[in-house]
């Protein structure tokens, strides 16, 4: 058993290019939060996160300003590091299971919200579980994120991609001459923000013409480019509604819209189109529907899958390894995909993503691994961020022609996720 014997927490707010926007709102910073513990044997673990109050429970972004939201998520992290001291944990899995119930309680008294999202909870907790998957790794000696993983999770993380597809973000203020740019590049699974709130009054209608118009504009631009990585030869798109989506019937429009258009053959994931709360069942849709929001426990991703969803976003960097390991086993055991989505994290939270990405098996319609990265698009300081790596330099930090290249430096040395980021040390340990 480990025993944690001390404790920090802190946090770096780092702003964004622009307003960045979805859900029909719009972040202008994130918070960059860091947990430090220490146990009792001397061994050391520093994990990190990125808050994402918009993303993970919009209510609570709506009814506070975005600092005091972020102020509200950060106070969860504090009270779960203040819990952690002292405990004794087996693996990072249990000290989690420990930590949810409180913090969720703590959470829903300090916003006022008894109907908080997990998945609110659960961002606040990344970087303890990941300070504790850092620990367990020094504890017992483990020098790979392969031998971090327990046994009885290893089937579902079986692949070895050497390389990763770099999915680009285009939120709703990217023009379509980005986005032509971006295809230019080498991106060939563009992630499209869908369910905007064009004139801030909540209409559905105003919100499903916007949409597609939107990818209309797209797709005219980009839809008949050429890759060798996709099934169908051409760039594909993955659809992100947030939840944004009211009834099937809106849905079904939008994909009528598409067929029309002939952009449906080339649509390979509509993720997360209803609200968390809505039983509907997506069975005979000729889409594959994903699961995001949504899937942040093991009975709600039953749900969705007898619901017919047939793919998981699988958010490490956001709901916590520790959860994804558990979700990612019981999708591949109901035969259901996964690929690996970001949450515009900071470059050391991308490799976290990037170890579970390169052990996925590839979306059905795409040959290849693939993994959304977003952070290099929205944050003001990115290049500065990257310093902060502990692999700074590394060949597969980079995509090269929209392509992350994993060699075998990559696999041994697990994207450096084991390794401290003196940067990021600095702000925890005095």
């Amino acid at each position: 058993m480990i025993r944690i014997h001390k404790t920090s927490c802190n946090f770096e707010r780092e702003p964004l290019v622009a307003p960045f926007g979805f859900k029909g709102r719009y972040l202008t910073e994130l918070w960059q939060t860091v947990v430090y513990l220490r146990s009792f044997s001397g061994h050391e673990g520093l994990g990190l996160g990125t808050q994402s109050v918009l993303w993970s429970d919009a209510s609570v972004f709506a009814e506070y300003p975005e600092s005091a939201s972020n102020a509200l998520m950060f106070a969860l992290t504090a009270f779960a590091v203040k819990s952690a001291d002292g405990l004794c944990f087996s693996n990072p899995l249990s000290l989690l299971d420990n930590l949810l119930s409180p913090v969720a309680d703590y959470g829903r008294a300090i916003t006022g919200r008894s109907d908080i999202k997990l998945t609110f909870v659960l961002n606040s907790l990344v970087p303890v579980d990941n300070a504790a998957w850092q620990l367990y790794a020094g504890e017992d000696g483990l020098t790979s994120f392969d031998d971090m993983i327990p046994e009885e999770f290893r089937f579902a993380f079986s692949y070895r991609n050497t390389k990763l597809g770099l999915i680009p973000l285009v939120s709703y203020g990217v023009s379509v001459a980005e986005v032509s740019d971006m295809v230019r590049r080498g991106a060939f699974v563009l992630k499209i923000k869908i369910g905007n709130d064009p004139e801030g009054d909540g209409d559905p209608d105003k919100m499903l013409a916007w949409d597609i118009s939107r990818v209309s504009s797209i797709h005219q631009a980009v839809g008949n480019l050429e890759t060798p990585y996709t099934d169908c030869g051409r760039v594909v798109y993955y659809l992100d509604a947030n939840g944004r989506y009211d009834s099937r019937n809106r849905l079904e429009q939008l994909l009528s819209a598409m067929e029309h258009i002939g952009a449906l053959d080339q649509v390979v994931i509509i993720e997360e189109p209803f609200a968390e709360d809505a039983e509907i069942d997506v069975r005979d849709l000729p889409v594959r529907i994903a699961a995001d929001e949504s899937a942040h426990s093991l009975q709600d991703v039953e749900r969705r899958i007898d619901l017919g969803y047939r793919a998981i976003a699988l958010k490490p960097a956001a709901k916590t390894l520790s959860e994804t390991l558990k979700i990612a086993a019981l999708a591949v055991k109901r035969g259901v995909s996964c690929f690996c989505a970001d949450l515009t994290v900071n470059p050391i939270l991308v490799d976290w993503n990037k170890n579970v990405a390169a052990r996925l098996a590839p979306l059905p319609g795409v040959k290849t691994g693939v993994l959304e990265m977003n952070g290099n698009q929205n944050y003001r300081n990115w290049d500065l961020m990257c310093s902060y790596h502990p692999q700074a330099g590394a060949s597969w930090l980079t995509p090269v022609g929209g392509v992350f290249h994993l060699d075998s430096s990559f696999y041994e040395s697990s994207g450096g996720i084991l390794k401290q980021s003196e940067h990021y040390r600095s702000l925890v340990v005095v």
